[in-house]
């Protein structure tokens, strides 16, 4: 699908996300992130577990934990920046201008509500409808999202939903106050095969007829595959390549990347998966040059001393990384670094 050519829907611009580390100094959990969702299409926020992309999501409607804080950049909404919204002002834009699929649908819900009186409770707060007409409203977001027999279920408390119920649950509370983006945090997490296939078919059928945008965080390259349009991958909290779906997969430039990619099963030949060495660096743990460099294989003297600016490699398809400016490695290591 081509991306629209009007002006961004959303817009993150630079955004850090910091969080204190108890001896006077802050780690990044996002850093220098700049993003981009046009309307109608589906942006892919992919990375291993650990790499910034639920508190990328989280800071664009400003519910990062404390003792986190956003300490600089801009988070535009139809041009709007989102910072600068008080309390008050950043509750009216969440649920009626953003919508949010948590990664933990059980733990979302609350277990004394009925399903159907918390999503009628979600309509009223944003003014949508009252009593009768928000209960009504409820069931046709069930039955919306494939809930069978809706009205019985809305009756029903979320321990009487099976899991891929409760993730259908979670997306008509996404919906309920009609939002122009939905933000859907790792939503097949933890389902079957089968009821993965379910959800995001149900997303994919959903974006056209709500006319949404959907910002689909995972670290499942086939869901990205499915369901994207362009696609960030994210690592230790900053955005390492940025490229049309296609073109990532045809195409991956970065490192990490390419790692990530070799890690589906098949890509190879052998008897063993693929695997990139070494894992995510926690927070506050950053060596002062490429984050990725102590497990590429492809670094070199540049890469220990400062991180990369993000280069443009064609129109579209940008990453951050030294090897986007054409030098070769001085040495190729046998394996990363511990």
């Amino acid at each position: 699908m081509t991306p629209p050519t009007d002006a961004p829907l959303l817009r993150l611009d630079r955004l850090r996300t910091v969080f204190p580390l108890g001896d006077g100094r802050e780690a990044a959990a996002v850093d220098d992130v700049s993003l981009t969702i046009h309307r109608g299409e589906t942006l892919g926020l992919v990375g291993e577990s650990g790499s910034g992309k639920s508190m990328t999501a989280l800071s664009i409607i400003r519910l990062v934990p404390a003792p986190g804080r956003i300490a600089s950049g801009r988070i535009d909404l139809d041009g709007r920046n989102l910072l600068d919204l008080d309390a008050r002002g950043i509750r009216a834009v969440r649920g009626r201008r953003i919508g949010f699929v948590f990664q933990e649908p059980a733990a979302a819900l609350n277990p004394v509500l009925t399903i159907g009186s918390q999503i009628a409770e979600t309509i009223a707060a944003h003014d949508l409808a009252r009593g009768a007409a928000a209960r009504a409203r409820a069931v046709e977001l069930l039955e919306a999202v494939r809930v069978p027999d809706p009205a019985r279920r809305a009756r029903e408390y979320p321990h009487q939903l099976s899991g891929g119920l409760k993730q259908r649950v979670m997306i008509a509370l996404a919906l309920a106050a009609e939002p122009d983006l939905v933000i859907a945090d790792e939503p097949t997490t933890a389902l079957d095969a089968t009821v993965q296939a379910e959800v995001l078919d149900l997303l994919r059928d959903l974006r056209a007829k709500f006319h949404l945008s959907l910002l689909l965080i995972t670290h499942d390259l086939g869901v990205v595959a499915a369901m994207a349009d362009r696609v960030a991958v994210m690592y230790a909290g900053r955005i390492v390549e940025h490229a049309p779906v296609d073109r990532l997969f045809a195409a991956p430039a970065h490192p990490y990347t390419q790692g990530l990619l070799a890690c589906i099963p098949g890509q190879r030949p052998g008897p063993r998966l693929a695997a990139i060495p070494g894992v995510v660096p926690a927070l506050g743990h950053l060596t002062a040059g490429c984050a990725f460099a102590p497990r590429c294989d492809r670094r070199f003297e540049p890469c220990d001393r400062t991180p990369p600016e993000s280069a443009s490699i064609e129109p579209g398809h940008e990453m951050r990384c030294y090897l986007s400016g054409g030098a070769t490695p001085l040495a190729r290591p046998s394996g990363g670094r511990a």
